[in-house]
C-alpha cells in the first residue's frame, strides 16, 4: 500500500527534473536514441543520410547553397553537432577581419565548417583540413569538391590530429600558421594546441578558435589558456548548434609569443 505514496512523493521531482533538463532530454533523443534507429532502419550511417539530403537539394558549386542544406537537414532531420549557422557567423567575421593565408582544421567531420571557412578566405590562401575517421573523410570530400574547392585551396588529410601536427612543417611547406579552428574531440584540444606551440607553427597574432568549450566541454584547455600566458583570449558565448536552451561557447585565441 505503500508504494503508490512513495510514487507520489517523488512525482514533483522527476517533473522538476523534466522541466529542468528538458532541452538535454531531446538532444539526448535527436543525438542517440533517433540516430540509432535510423542507422538500423536505412542501413546508412547519419554522416550519409546527411550527405544524400545535401546532394539531392544544394546547387553544386554553390558553398551557400550546400551550407543551407546542411543546416536544414540539422534542424528538420537530425542532429550533427558542427558549428552551425549561428557560431558560424563568428567564424566568418574573424576570418574576414583577419584573412588568413594559412588554416588549419581540426575535425573536418562532414566538411560544413571547411566549406564556411574555404568560402571566406582570400585569393592565394590554403586550408589544411584534419580528420582521422576515413568513412565521415570520404563524405566530406565529396562536400568540400561539390562546393566548388579544388586541393590547390583545400587540402583534406586523413589522420589523427597528434601525427599531422608535428609533420605540417616538413610535408606541407608550412612556416606558419594564421589561423586555426578546433572542432575535433575535445579532449585533444589542450595536448594539441601545445604541439602547436612546440611546433613553432604559432607566431605572434595567430588566431586560434575552438568550439564546443562549455558543452561537451574543455575544462583542462580553458584552465590552461587562462593561466599560461601566451594568449589573449575571450570565450564567445552562445547556444549549441541546432537546440535551444543549452548554453554553449568558443575561446578565440590570438598568440603573443613565448614568455
Amino acid at each position: 500500500m505503500a508504494s503508490p505514496a512513495i510514487a507520489l512523493a517523488f512525482l514533483p521531482l522527476l517533473l522538476t527534473l523534466l522541466i529542468r533538463y528538458r532541452f538535454y532530454f531531446v538532444l539526448f533523443y535527436r543525438a542517440v536514441l533517433l540516430r540509432v534507429w535510423r542507422d538500423c532502419r536505412t542501413g546508412l550511417s547519419r554522416e550519409e543520410r546527411c550527405f544524400q539530403y545535401v546532394l539531392t537539394n544544394a546547387t553544386p558549386g554553390d558553398p551557400e547553397s550546400i551550407l543551407d542544406g546542411f543546416d536544414s537537414w540539422c534542424t528538420k532531420k537530425e542532429f550533427i553537432s558542427h558549428i552551425g549557422p549561428k557560431k558560424g557567423k563568428i567564424l566568418d567575421r574573424l576570418l574576414s577581419e583577419h584573412s588568413p593565408l594559412t588554416v588549419l582544421e581540426l575535425g573536418a567531420h562532414c566538411g560544413y565548417s571547411t566549406v564556411r571557412i574555404a568560402r571566406a578566405l582570400p585569393l592565394g590562401a590554403r586550408l589544411f583540413s584534419v580528420e582521422m575517421d576515413q568513412k565521415n573523410a570520404a563524405i566530406a570530400e565529396k562536400v568540400i569538391r561539390l562546393a566548388g574547392f579544388d586541393e590547390a585551396l583545400v587540402e583534406l588529410i586523413v589522420c589523427p590530429s597528434d601525427e599531422v601536427i608535428p609533420r605540417l612543417r616538413a610535408d606541407f611547406d608550412l612556416e606558419k600558421l594564421d589561423f586555426v579552428f578546433m572542432d575535433h574531440w575535445k579532449k585533444c584540444y589542450l595536448p594539441d594546441l601545445q604541439m602547436l606551440e612546440g611546433s613553432g607553427l604559432l607566431g605572434k597574432g595567430s588566431m586560434i578558435l575552438a568550439d564546443n568549450v562549455l558543452f561537451p566541454g574543455a575544462p583542462n584547455f580553458l584552465r590552461y589558456i587562462r593561466r599560461c600566458g601566451l594568449y589573449e583570449w575571450r570565450v564567445h558565448r552562445a547556444t549549441l548548434e541546432y537546440s535551444k536552451g543549452i548554453r554553449d561557447g568558443m575561446a578565440e585565441l590570438v598568440y603573443q609569443g613565448t614568455k
